[in-house]
């Protein structure tokens, strides 16, 4: 019997398999700790006042020149250089320079890191994922507040020295801190508490608030010099709109610290602005305007150009 034939099996093509493609994982930035922020803000903090500290002396003297009250009066910001310099020396530039180096660290650290952690706390308070100008306005004005509760001894000292009529009372920093404390009482130290918190939440929230405006305003960075730029830009226009926002509440914060009586005139901050005023006219709350926002002006932009490329290098080589 002949076998049957074996059937045919029909071939299939085979395709070939699609070898699977795996996604590159979305490289995220790891934000800074803390600490860093910390660090990266005192750092720009003492290069700004390195740079800009004579200026500060010059604003304090004019915002202690009261009208009609006699002594040597201050015309314009030359003046006040010359004279200081021909009457007292270079050095009354620099003097009182100590408080604000020793606070300028830990204030303007507190200024940049205490702004990034209200900024996340505020971001989830509002359930946003991203900052917005008003989140940037609020951050601000709370990280002035913490700030303004840090600095306000070293504040009151800085002034007593700044002030021509106090050259022979104190022999320098320590010995100012030691004859404040044994004449007036430690609490003195914190003379003036509730109008620095004025200042400084002022100036923090229209600067915050101003950077995050300007910086969504200027064109794109596309390189190093360009990002410099615009941080700049940004900081020295924030550092304008604080100063404007915030001098009434600085040149009334100068009176309180400076007033060393038993009977003080100037005491709460709001009602010290009505005094100033009705004594001495409105432009005597903008006493000191000029060199303050001569240093306030490029210091904000210096402020976060060295902010920015401090906490930049920590991210590239520190983290």
């Amino acid at each position: 019997m002949a076998s049957l034939p074996t059937p045919i099996t029909p071939v299939t093509s085979v395709t070939p398999a699609t070898p699977t493609t795996t996604a590159a994982p979305v490289k995220t930035e790891k934000p800074l700790p803390f600490l860093f922020h910390f660090t990266a803000g005192g750092i720009a903090g003492t290069s700004e006042i390195l740079v800009m500290y004579p200026l500060d002396v010059v604003k304090t003297r004019f915002q202690l020149q009261v009208s009609g009250a006699g002594g040597e009066a201050y015309t314009s910001i030359m003046d006040c250089f010359k004279k200081i310099i021909k009457n007292e020396g270079f050095s009354r530039l620099y003097r009182g320079i100590l408080p604000p180096i020793l606070v300028e660290a830990p204030k303007r650290a507190i200024k940049f890191s205490a702004n990034e952690q209200y900024s996340t706390l505020f971001k989830k308070i509002y359930g946003k994922d991203k900052m917005n100008q008003s989140l940037s306005i609020q951050a601000g004005i709370s990280a002035g507040c913490t700030e303004a509760v840090v600095i306000v001894p070293f504040e009151l000292v800085k002034i007593r020295l700044q002030d021509k009529g106090n050259a022979g009372k104190y022999k320098g920093t320590f010995d100012a801190i030691t004859k404040i404390i044994k004449h007036e009482g430690p609490l003195a130290l914190y003379n003036g508490l509730e109008a620095t918190v004025w200042r400084h939440a002022t100036w923090n929230g229209g600067y915050f608030g101003v950077i995050f405006s300007i910086r969504r305003s200027l064109p794109k960075a596309e390189n190093k010099q360009q990002q410099l730029r615009n941080n700049f830009i940004a900081g020295a226009i924030g550092g304008t709109v604080g100063t404007i926002i915030n001098t009434p509440f600085d040149v009334v914060k100068t009176r309180i610290q400076n007033d060393s009586g038993t009977v003080k005139k100037y005491n709460w901050t709001l009602p010290a602005v009505k005094i100033v005023a009705q004594e001495e006219g409105f432009g005597a709350l903008y006493k000191g305007f000029v060199p303050k926002v001569l240093r306030l002006g490029p210091g904000g932009g210096i402020l976060l150009v060295v902010f920015d490329q401090v906490t930049t290098w920590m991210k590239k080589y520190l983290l």
